[in-house]
């Protein structure tokens, strides 16, 4: 008599009377591997009764969604929570067709951003048993309580959570494991929501600012540095704009420096008083990383989407925190916003690289579902891509061709700037003749895009290579110099794969920091010609 087979993965047969209840089957799809689900972490955790019964399983979007449903389907959970994200919407949808055909008896609850608006028009939600909108943490477990329970009410399809009081919540660090402390970001928050009504961003819908309990939270973080935790990705939209909560959280960490410390925050620019620059100073190289959000330099585009901030004050801070601290300094320009000609943004590019920022991130303007840019689509023809992430076409002021233009610039910039790679080649573009560091970046751009008709997978030497012919044959500079020039930057970054055509000696190995961070830290950052708002 043979042995019978145990059931296969997929097959749909229920546990034994008597044994675990059925797991609640939280999971996302990441941008990457090294990202941690934030948001499945606090459901977790806020399940009350329900806790023990539920589950997380992360994937991410590199996966196929037919692994992933297996996988899933292992759990033979008894509902599903799927968090859908501007990043992982397309594959998300590819994985509920799947589910939905291979089990559609398993109840399957949306939420997250995506799809908390606009769910009527959305092939996900008109497939999912129901979507959950807003900050779930204390609604989610209500939900699981009437599908799981016997003779609950029935819910709506479509429910709108109630944002929850930052006390009432339990924080979920303790779900961070080993392997998240030691291989992935960690992300924390202080507060959510946003003071500002940015028209682009789904921030601008969150009111008010809400702050987590202060002693509670940094008891959170001790204890998650007594585990090992040493990188900290702070989530606040604007870190700064409470200073004796910012000032207690920077001494917190101060009072624990340790070589392998990292802290990342994002900061309202035109808001750096005296006290929080002495508290930043005082963090070493490596430890500190600034994302600033400046956006656009036109006043009048600034003021259309009801971005608020004080030119001369983001300007002075800046160049301060440039100066005077070790932070490396991230700051943001958005193309596309509607108004913001060509020659617009390219005079607030140029001005934002005379601050001296590490790395600028061009990034295209989005209309992501709900945010409040969609009332300029008529008045500015803004033409959007139906799909995820829904960058911006073309408008009034920038067709296609510039649209795919810029694209490529910001691609382009992010190999060749703000990766530390080149900076000194790249200053070469513009620095001869004192050009618009936009306009000579561009025609690079353009010329090197003829030749490589690509964007992405382009090698070190592919590009020292680029760069040096262009500077030769269009810029007219000399070879010699501009040989010597990128040996300065292979052995300023501590490169040992020096490209063989600069025959260059292998470089002594540069200081243990953050390799992108450690480029930049090594020599000045990329510099502008005379400020154009000097001009």
């Amino acid at each position: 008599m043979s042995t019978p087979k145990p059931p296969l993965a997929l097959d749909p047969v229920l546990p034994d009377k008597g044994a675990v209840p059925q797991p609640i089957l939280l999971t996302t799809l990441n941008a990457k591997y090294l990202h941690s689900a934030f948001g499945l972490r606090y459901l977790a955790v806020n399940m009350g009764d329900l806790a023990e019964r539920t589950r997380i399983a992360e994937f991410d979007i590199n996966q196929r969604p037919m692994e992933i449903l297996e996988r899933i389907l292992e759990h033979r959970p008894a509902l599903i929570g799927l968090g859908v994200y501007v990043w992982n919407a397309r594959q998300c949808l590819e994985l509920v067709r799947l589910l939905k055909r291979v089990a559609p008896e398993i109840p399957l609850v949306l939420g997250g951003p995506e799809v908390s608006h606009e769910a009527d028009r959305q092939e996900i939600c008109a497939l999912a048993d129901h979507i959950v909108a807003g900050e779930a943490d204390l609604t989610f477990p209500q939900i699981c309580r009437a599908l799981l329970e016997p003779g609950a009410a029935p819910l709506p399809r479509f429910i709108q959570a109630e944002l929850p009081d930052p006390a009432a919540l339990q924080m979920p660090y303790a779900l961070y494991d080993g392997d998240d402390l030691a291989h992935r970001v960690l992300y924390v928050e202080a507060s959510r929501g946003c003071p500002f009504r940015c028209e682009f961003c789904l921030s601008s819908l969150e009111a008010p600012v809400r702050a987590f309990p202060l002693e509670p939270f940094l008891a959170e973080m001790e204890t998650l540095y007594r585990r090992g935790a040493r990188q900290f990705k702070f989530v606040d939209r604007t870190f700064n704009l409470h200073i004796p909560t910012a000032l207690a959280i920077l001494d917190f960490f101060h009072q624990r420096l340790d070589p392998d410390l990292f802290l990342h925050f994002e900061i309202v620019p035109d808001r750096v008083p005296g006290e929080l620059r002495g508290a930043l100073s005082a963090f070493p190289p490596g430890s500190l990383q600034l994302e600033a959000g400046v956006q656009t330099f036109n006043p009048a585009v600034a003021e259309r989407i009801h971005r608020r901030q004080d030119y001369a004050r983001l300007e002075e801070n800046l160049v301060w925190l440039c100066d005077h601290t070790h932070a490396h300094l991230h700051a943001d320009l958005i193309a596309g916003l509607p108004g913001e000609s060509l020659e617009s943004f390219a005079a607030g590019f140029d001005r934002l690289l005379a601050l001296r920022p590490h790395e600028i991130q061009v990034g295209i303007l989005k209309r992501l579902r709900g945010a409040p840019i969609a009332r300029h689509t008529a008045e500015w023809g803004m033409i959007y891509a139906d799909d995820a992430p829904y960058e911006l076409l073309a408008n009034r002021d920038l067709d296609f061709s510039t649209m795919q233009r810029l694209r490529r610039f910001a691609k382009y910039w992010d190999h060749a700037a703000n990766s530390g790679n080149f900076p000194g080649t790249v200053q070469r573009l513009w620095a001869a003749d004192g050009a618009s560091p936009f306009h000579a970046f561009m025609a690079f751009t353009d010329w090197a895009y003829a030749r490589l008709k690509r964007t992405d997978s382009i090698s070190l030497d592919t590009w020292a290579r680029t760069l040096a012919e262009f500077l030769k044959t269009v810029s007219g500079q000399d070879e010699a110099e501009i040989q010597a020039t990128l040996r300065e930057d292979f052995a300023r970054c501590g490169r040992r794969d020096v490209p063989a055509f600069l025959a260059a000696a292998r470089p002594a190995k540069a200081a243990n920091l953050n390799k992108r961070q450690q480029r930049h830290g090594a020599g000045p950052a990329p510099q502008a010609g005379p400020s154009p708002s000097a001009a």
